[in-house]
């Protein structure tokens, strides 16, 4: 990667990955490119295909999101890929996805994934993973770099393994956590992950049909385009806040209705947006109560 190269990201990247791309064309002297990727959204492919408008012979690399962490839109990640790859590497912000959508990584076909075990698998905060095609894998070196550089492979584990399995004095307990995490809550429900999958898909689609009914306002997505979570626009005027920062409602909500969701700024959406979820523990009266914590307080 250098000068004349480009990086390709949408305008819904979740902000700290957005700053550590933005770094990284820094360094390199290569250029960040965004595409604008409409919301609301029409339909799933609408992103792919605003994604794919903004490749060139330059782009280097294209960081797509399995879930934007922003808006909630599961994105068609496979088509992206089979775009762009081997050609153009992909990397997979699949943050959202284990636990709240299918991930095959084996026959995905991206270069790289990264996914995050403590939100829909409920594993502790710490725990998650990276993804590497096997091509891939003598590319890539840790941020970290400790025992594993020049650790015998002979003795155990891959040159890759080794590099990123020990880097000194991190704590792996969340790590081991999470077989023990994958059991419990898959477990909680008869027809196993599929099931908890399924069951908290059509919770936040019903949650969300029962915000907006509230707000009287409409839906910006499609329901094939929401996983467990959804993001909701609010009537009202701007938040008070900068990007990626919570607005004050969202203490309110805590506060004085005992209701815990983010309510925050986004750069290209004029008004507040409220991002609601879904797990096996939440109910339809979780998402009345809090329509009328809105009805209240917008």
């Amino acid at each position: 990667m250098g000068p004349g190269d480009e990086i390709l990201i949408s305008n819904h990247t979740y902000n700290a990955c957005r700053n550590v791309v933005e770094v990284a064309a820094l360094r390199s002297g290569a250029t960040l490119v965004e595409a604008p990727v409409p919301f609301p959204l029409p339909s799933p492919r609408a992103y792919a295909s605003a994604l794919l408008e903004r490749v060139t012979p330059a782009t280097r690399l294209v960081m797509v999101d399995a879930v934007t962490s922003p808006t909630g839109i599961v994105t068609p990640v496979d088509r992206v890929i089979d775009q762009l790859e081997p050609g153009v590497p992909v990397l997979v912000d699949a943050a959202h996805a284990p636990g709240m959508i299918p991930l095959h990584l084996d026959s995905l076909g991206a270069s790289f994934v990264v996914g995050n075990c403590h939100k829909w698998m409920c594993a502790p905060k710490g725990a998650g993973f990276l993804y590497l095609r096997e091509d891939q894998r003598d590319n890539v070196i840790p941020a970290t770099v400790s025992h594993g550089w020049n650790t015998d492979s002979q003795h155990g584990g891959s040159r890759f393994h080794n590099l990123f399995d020990w880097a000194g004095t991190h704590d792996p307990s969340a790590q081991l956590s999470v077989p023990a995490a994958i059991e419990t809550i898959g477990s909680r429900h008869n027809d196993g992950w599929p099931g908890v999958m399924a069951a908290n898909h059509a919770l936040a689609i019903t949650g969300r049909e029962i915000v907006c009914s509230a707000l009287g306002i409409d839906e910006p997505i499609p329901a094939s385009a929401v996983g467990s979570m959804a993001t909701i626009p609010l009537p009202g005027g701007r938040s008070r806040v900068a990007n990626g920062g919570l607005d004050p409602l969202t203490g309110r909500l805590r506060d004085e209705w005992a209701i815990e969701v983010p309510v925050f700024a986004w750069r290209d959406w004029p008004q507040r947006l409220l991002r609601i979820s879904a797990q096996l523990y939440n109910t339809e009266d979780d998402y009345r109560r809090l329509g009328e914590a809105l009805q209240s307080e917008l």
